[in-house]
């Protein structure tokens, strides 16, 4: 149980991971249920933007069970090489139990690790991306860094990322259901209320679109700009290392 006066940064690595190995079994269904199914389009959104070469090499940070590696996959074809990484064990497992049907999958990676202890060298890929997952980051700014050195000179980085919409009778409908609705469904299916009270803190917490821009320009990013998606439930930033 989380003691009063801690922290997000100091309840973030074990409290997250343990979050995630609880709901890993079912994460898809509930994503699917709680967006509305949304988070499909999201992923796919996000994949469409990803500017990579036919034989790029591309890496998904918090990959979850592998939706956004799969859906990369599915867009980008199979002379990509692509590698997910996550802490968490029981989502690997899923992810990895996902990708057995896929015909050819000669290039996808699953590893375990986490975004400040990423598997590689300096600049080895040509697009990073990151679903849902840097809000669970304390150090943000940091994170982004070790992004921005993990990628190749002209290499993209794509964050996608829930939101809180703007002001107004959305706002209040969003609200009532995100801080209600949400954690009693979660709760319901996984069993794990915790998690899904986290999940409106979380987001509440999470740097407005300018700012979250700005602290990837702090990191070294160019070109950086944002899209709003579903009347602002959600926000994709891309950014770029000088080419």
């Amino acid at each position: 149980m989380q003691k009063a006066g801690l922290s997000m940064k100091d309840m973030e690595l074990p409290f997250i991971r343990e979050m995630f190995e609880s709901i890993a079994p079912r994460y898809d269904l509930l994503n699917r249920l709680l967006s509305l199914s949304q988070d499909i389009y999201w992923r796919r959104t996000m994949v469409s933007a990803i500017e990579a070469p036919y034989n790029g090499v591309l890496l998904d940070v918090a990959c979850g069970t592998g939706d956004v590696a799969i859906e990369i996959l599915r867009q980008k074809g199979t002379g990509v090489s692509i590698f997910g990484v996550d802490f968490s064990h029981n989502m690997l497992i899923s992810a990895k139990n996902k990708i057995k049907s896929i015909p050819d999958k000669s290039n996808f990676y699953l590893l375990a690790g986490n975004a400040f202890n990423l598997p590689f060298r300096e600049e080895t890929f040509d697009a990073i991306t990151i679903a849902f997952g840097i809000r669970n980051i304390c150090d943000k700014l940091s994170v982004l860094k070790l992004f921005y050195d993990s990628l190749k000179s002209g290499g993209m980085l794509l964050v996608l990322e829930l939101a809180t919409p703007p002001k107004g009778f959305l706002l209040s409908t969003y609200l009532f259901y995100f801080k209600i609705i949400l954690p009693l469904i979660g709760w319901f299916l996984s069993r794990n209320l915790k998690a899904y009270q986290y999940l409106p803190s979380s987001v509440a917490k999470f740097p407005d679109p300018k700012s979250f821009a700005a602290m990837m320009r702090s990191a070294g990013f160019i070109n950086v700009r944002w899209k709003s998606l579903t009347m602002g439930i959600a926000n994709l930033h891309v950014g770029c290392k000088n080419g």
